[in-house]
């Protein structure tokens, strides 16, 4: 028989546990990498998450301002003109908001008369003139337009009339020889919204009348910009209050699908104010949330507050409330100039892909 020596068994043994120390130690070796690698992603997940987040609020203000900066050229241009534009829109959609803010604006056109007008219901409306010089009024809208003349009364009139008040109608008010007295206009606005994916919920950006209003998830909207409008001193010694309004509307929704081309349509600016004004009264009311409207008025009325609490309004000029102070009742001017050069324009602007 064969021999078989000790040492010769003992080397093929340790031959045997090398290989499978060695197989132990790459695969501990992967399970510590694997782990690393697990706990590195788990710690930078959420600064992932940040960072694209960031990305995508970052191209939605992008896209807001450049949206912004389109409809204020289109609604400059005249009416069936405009252009079109690329914009990339992958995490990004546009849409509609139809009659979210109502705008009233009404001024006396002369010194003679003091001229209020309200709406008793869509088809009514009351005019009171404290001097009882209105001799006809022509109510106008988007359609067509209508003059009614006026019976003598004591100072208050009832005028019925057909006219949608849809979109906007202004009613002005003449004496006997064609002199506008006042005018009195309410315009319903429409906007966008870009609505942005971000990894908490939804990032909506409200382009309405000029304004940029922003909210991120489980947090309530703030204003970035406001609306335009100005209040300024000219050469003269005179004031001037200036506003814009713009409506702007989608056709239909659109976004979210990679390049996508934007067209911006004019439907043909109007003035509805331009020249001396007496008795300024407007009113701002946003449809998008509670929290907007108040935001307006507090902005509007900083400098006010800031004369009425250093007892300073008798040399105070600029917006000033109507009547209760919150401004809930609307908006005048408090100056010490003799004359308020007022400016109104309203842009209309169609959105489309």
């Amino acid at each position: 028989m064969e021999a078989k020596f000790p040492h010769q068994v003992s080397a093929s043994y340790s031959r045997d546990e090398k290989a499978v120390s060695e197989v132990l130690g790459v695969v501990m070796l992967l399970a510590m990498v694997i782990t690393i690698m697990g706990g590195v992603w788990i710690f930078l997940n959420p600064y992932m998450s940040d960072f694209e987040d960031n990305t995508n609020w970052k191209s939605a203000t992008g896209i807001t301002e450049r949206i912004d900066d389109r409809i204020s050229v289109a609604g400059n241009s005249p009416n069936g003109t405009g252009f079109k534009n690329s914009m990339s829109l992958i995490s990004t959609s546009v849409q509609t908001m139809k009659g979210i803010e109502y705008w009233t604006v009404a001024a006396d056109l002369s010194t003679r008369d003091v001229i209020q007008v309200r709406h008793l219901n869509d088809s009514t409306i009351e005019i009171s003139s404290y001097n009882e010089r209105v001799s006809s009024v022509e109510i106008q809208n988007h359609e067509t337009i209508q003059i009614i003349d006026v019976e003598d009364g004591e100072g208050e009139y009832r005028i019925r009339h057909d006219l949608s008040r849809q979109k906007w109608i202004m009613i002005t008010a003449y004496d006997v020889q064609g002199n506008a007295l006042h005018r009195h206009v309410d315009v319903i606005l429409s906007g966008l919204k870009v609505t942005t994916s971000l990894g908490m919920g939804e990032h909506q950006m409200a382009l309405i009348n000029n304004a940029i209003i922003e909210r991120f998830p489980n947090e309530p909207w703030t204003i970035s910009t406001m609306p335009s409008l100005s209040f300024t001193h000219l050469a003269n010694g005179d004031v001037r209050l200036a506003i814009l309004l713009t409506d702007a509307h989608a056709v239909k929704s659109f976004g979210g699908a990679g390049k996508t081309s934007i067209e911006f349509v004019s439907l043909g600016p109007l003035n509805l104010f331009s020249g001396p004004a007496y008795n300024i009264h407007f009113s701002a009311h946003s449809e998008l949330h509670p929290v907007v409207s108040p935001q307006y008025h507090e902005t509007w009325l900083q400098d006010y507050y800031i004369h009425r609490s250093s007892a300073t309004l008798t040399a105070y000029d600029g917006i000033a409330p109507f009547e209760r102070a919150s401004g809930a009742d609307g908006f005048t001017v408090m100056t010490t100039s003799d004359v308020v050069h007022f400016e109104v324009d309203l842009q209309r602007v169609e959105v489309s892909s």
